[in-house]
C-alpha cells in the first residue's frame, strides 16, 4: 500500500471537490482553514458573535456543536442571524450520539459532521466476541440509522464529514480491530460505503487523535486504503490533532501531525485545536498552510521505514562525550558551539533544557545522501553519528529519509530542522516553531533520528526549549508533565482554559505523568487510554476522575476536583512534592 507516490518527492493528492456552501474543499482549491465556536449553542447571540469573530480573522468554515435536538433546532436562528449580517461563512453541525439531532441540524447548516464511533454505535468498553453474523447485524442497524441522514443531505445539497476519533471507537470496532489506526479507518469506511450505496459523495474524511504518531499513521492508512478501493474514492481529507493543548505545546503537537501530512500532499482542510479562544487557532493554521513546501526532487530509493507502523530505526549505541546516543537511548539534543558559548555561564539556570552535547565536539560525519562514494565509505566504517551538511538543496524531511534509506542501519542519525541556520533574531518565532516541529517531528514519528539540532531559531535558549518540546510532543523523550487538553466547545461542562491552568499549576512538576483534561465525555475515555489520569466533565459543576480510561471517582464538585485529582495521583504513587 502507498499513501503517496514517493517518500522522496511530493505533490498534493488529487481529490474530488466537495462544496460546503460557498466554499469548495479539495481539487485545486486552497487548503481551507476552519475552527469551532466554544459557547453554548442555545446562546444565539454569543454563537453569532463568536462566528463573526472567527470569520473576521480568516476562518473559512465554522463548526458548532449540536448535542441535542434543541441545540440543533437553534442552528436555524444562528444561521439566519449570520446571514442577516452579511456573513456567509459555512456552518458545520458537530454531531455525537444523536441521529435525530443530525437530522434536525441538516435542515439549517451546510455540512454535518458525524463520528462513526458514537453516531449509531455504543462505547461501554465491553469485551465481546463478535461473530460474523453479529457484526453484520450491527452494520445493518447502523445502515438503518445513518441512511436517513445521507438521503436528506443528498436531496438538499448538504456536505458531510465522516470523522473518526481515536478516543471514541465503538466497542464493536475495538473488539475486532483494537484501539488502532486500522480500527479508525475501518470505522470510517463502513459509513462511507453506506453513503456510496445511496449515491452520495459530498463527504470528507478525518482521522483525529491526540497522539501525533497515531494520527499520522491513521491518515496514511486511510489514504492508502482509499487508493486501493478505486480512483473514485478520491474524497478530500480534513486534518487535525485532537486535544493538542495550549501554548507552545499545542502548536508544536499540531505542527507535527498536520505539517507532516501536508508536506506529503495529504490534506484539503485543517483545524488546529487549541485550549484557547478559537480566534487564536486561525493564525496558527494559516501559518501552517503557508509553510508547506512540496518537494520536486526526483529520487528513487528503498523505503526506509514502515509508514503505517511506528518502529524506531535500530542503531548501534554510541557515546558522544558523556551522552549515550542511538540504540535504546533517549534522543539527544545538540547545540552549536557559538550558541553554547552564549549560554555556558547560565547552564544551571536552563533546568530541563540543558543541551546534551556540542555539535562540533561530537565527531559527526556529514554526508550528502546523494553522494554514493561518501556513503560507501561510511557504510564500510564502524558505527558513527551521521548528519547532513548545511547548504544542500533538499528539504530536511526528504534529505533525512534518503539518508536513512541509504545509510547502514548501525549508524545513528542527527536531525536538523533546516540546512540554512537562522541569522535573523527578528524572525517571528511562530514561523520557526511550525517549520521546525513539522520537519523534525515528522522524522521522529517515522522512527528516524537519534539526536536533533535546531538551527532555525536564532536565540540559543529558545532553540533548546523548542528542541525539547518537539521531543515531548512527538512522544520521543518525556521530560515534563504531559497534558492532553481538549479545545472548548458548546458541550464543555467547565471553563477549560481556567481549569487547565489550575491543573497545570498544581502538577507541572510531575515529570513523565500524563494528565488528560476533557470538557465532556465525547472523547474522554478513549483519548485517555494513553494518559495516567483524567479530569472529565460529567455534568454541570461535576467532575469525574479517571485512571487511564477507567472512571474511579464520580460527581466531584468542581471546586474540589483539582485537589481530589492530586489525591488520586498520590494514591497511585505518582506524586512527588514540588522542589
Amino acid at each position: 500500500m502507498n499513501f503517496c507516490p514517493s517518500l522522496f518527492h511530493s505533490q498534493r493528492r488529487k481529490t474530488r471537490v466537495v462544496r460546503v456552501g460557498e466554499v469548495a474543499i479539495g481539487g485545486d482549491n486552497p487548503i481551507r482553514v476552519q475552527s469551532m465556536i466554544t459557547c453554548d449553542t442555545i446562546d444565539t447571540a454569543a454563537s453569532i458573535q463568536q462566528t463573526l469573530d472567527l470569520a473576521a480573522v480568516g476562518c473559512e468554515i465554522v463548526r458548532i456543536t449540536a448535542p441535542t435536538v434543541k441545540d440543533a433546532a437553534n442552528l436555524q436562528h444562528i444561521v439566519a442571524g449570520l446571514r442577516a449580517q452579511g456573513c456567509n461563512v459555512p456552518i458545520v453541525a458537530d454531531i455525537h450520539f444523536k441521529p435525530d439531532a443530525a437530522m434536525e441540524a441538516a435542515k439549517w447548516v451546510e455540512k454535518v459532521r458525524v463520528n462513526p464511533g458514537n453516531y449509531a454505535d455504543s462505547k461501554k468498553f465491553a469485551v465481546k466476541e463478535y461473530t460474523d453474523a453479529d457484526y453484520a447485524a450491527e452494520l445493518e442497524r447502523i445502515r438503518e440509522r445513518f441512511s436517513p441522514l445521507v438521503a436528506f443531505c443528498k436531496e438538499h445539497g448538504r456536505a458531510m464529514r465522516i470523522g473518526t476519533n481515536h478516543g471514541s471507537l465503538s466497542d464493536r470496532i475495538m473488539n475486532r480491530y483494537g484501539d488502532t489506526p486500522l480500527g479508525m479507518v475501518e470505522s470510517a469506511l463502513e459509513f462511507a460505503r453506506i453513503a456510496r450505496e445511496l449515491g452520495y459523495h459530498d463527504f470528507v474524511f478525518s482521522m483525529k487523535a491526540s497522539n501525533p504518531k497515531v494520527m499520522i499513521e491513521a491518515y496514511r492508512l486511510l489514504v492508502a486504503r482509499l487508493a486501493e478501493e478505486g480512483e473514485d474514492w478520491n474524497y478530500p481529507i480534513h486534518l487535525g490533532v485532537t486535544e493538542a493543548g495550549d501554548g507552545e505545546d499545542g502548536r508544536i503537537k499540531s505542527a507535527i501531525g498536520i505539517g507532516s501530512l501536508l508536506s506529503d500532499g495529504i490534506g484539503d482542510t485543517i483545524r488546529v485545536s487549541l485550549t484557547e479562544d478559537s480566534v487564536h487557532e486561525i493564525p496558527v493554521a494559516q501559518a501552517l498552510v503557508k509553510s508547506v513546501r512540496y518537494s520536486t526532487a526526483r529520487i528513487e530509493a528503498p523505503q526506509p521505514f514502515d509508514p503505517f507502523t511506528y518502529k524506531r530505526r535500530e542503531t548501534t549505541p554510541l557515546t558522544v562525550g558523556s551522552t549515550k546516543v542511538g540504540g535504546e537511548s533517549v534522543v539527544a539534543v545538540a547545540i552549536r558551539q557559538t550558541k553554547f558559548a552564549a549560554i555556558a555561564h547560565k547552564l544551571d539556570a536552563l533546568g530541563d533544557f540543558k543541551p546534551d552535547f556540542v555539535y562540533e565536539h561530537a565527531a559527526i560525519a556529514e554526508v550528502d545522501p546523494r553522494d554514493d562514494a561518501a556513503l560507501g565509505a561510511l557504510n564500510n566504517a564502524p558505527a558513527r553519528l551521521v548528519s547532513i551538511p548545511d547548504g544542500i538543496d533538499l528539504p530536511p524531511v526528504v534529505a533525512f529519509r534518503l539518508l536513512a534509506s541509504r545509510l547502514a542501519e548501525r549508524h545513528s542519525i542527527l536531525l536538523k530542522d533546516t540546512f540554512a541556520p537562522s541569522e535573523n533574531p527578528e524572525r517571528p518565532f511562530l514561523e520557526t516553531l511550525l517549520e521546525s516541529s513539522a520537519a523534525i517531528g515528522s522524522l521522529l514519528c517515522d522512527g528516524i533520528g537519534d539526536a536533533i539540532l535546531i538551527q532555525g531559531e536564532h536565540a540559543p535558549g529558545q532553540s533548546l526549549r523548542l528542541a525539547f518540546n518537539i521531543l515531548q510532543a512527538s512522544g520521543t523523550r518525556i521530560f515534563k508533565t504531559d497534558y492532553v487538553a481538549c479545545p472548548s466547545c458548546g458541550r464543555t461542562l467547565f471553563n477549560l482554559q481556567e481549569t487547565t491552568a489550575r491543573i497545570r499549576a498544581s502538577t507541572v512538576h510531575l515529570k513523565g505523568v500524563k494528565i488528560a483534561i476533557m470538557g465532556c465525555i465525547v472523547n474522554g475515555p478513549g483519548e485517555m487510554a494513553d494518559a495516567d489520569f483524567g479530569y472529565v466533565g460529567g455534568a454541570p459543576g461535576k467532575i469525574n476522575l479517571y485512571v487511564g480510561k477507567k472512571p474511579v471517582k464520580f460527581n466531584i464538585p468542581q471546586d474540589e476536583a483539582v485537589e481530589r485529582l492530586k489525591d488520586l495521583i498520590k494514591e497511585h504513587g505518582k506524586w512527588v512534592e514540588p522542589s
